[in-house]
């Protein structure tokens, strides 16, 4: 029995695993790392579902309401448009409360 024989084996082993790691290439290193990384799953409850799906349709709503804006400004170039002073008093108090107590 010859001990160079199988030195010259593992070599041979060791050259041909080389080679072939050569031919795979990047895509077969990514295919490695990416089997060895744990996937990281969400499961979203359905209240959070129905709050994205609330968000997304309040993105799509306009930032000015232009039939209210329209409205307002043909009642003011009407002489329509009564200001009705006590109930902006009111709201404002109501809203300085508010903050207070918050």
């Amino acid at each position: 029995m010859k001990i160079s024989d199988a030195g010259n084996s593992a070599t041979e082993l060791i050259s041909q695993y080389k080679i072939n790691e050569e031919k795979a290439g990047p895509e077969h290193e990514k295919q490695v790392a990416d089997s060895m990384v744990p996937e990281d799953k969400v499961s979203l409850s359905s209240t959070a579902r129905d709050i994205q799906q609330a968000e997304k349709t309040i993105e799509k709503l306009p930032d000015v309401r232009e039939e209210k804006v329209r409205e307002l400004k043909d009642q003011i170039e009407a002489g329509k448009y009564d200001v009705n002073g006590e109930k902006i008093a009111g709201k404002m108090l109501g809203e300085s409360l508010l903050d207070i107590m918050a």
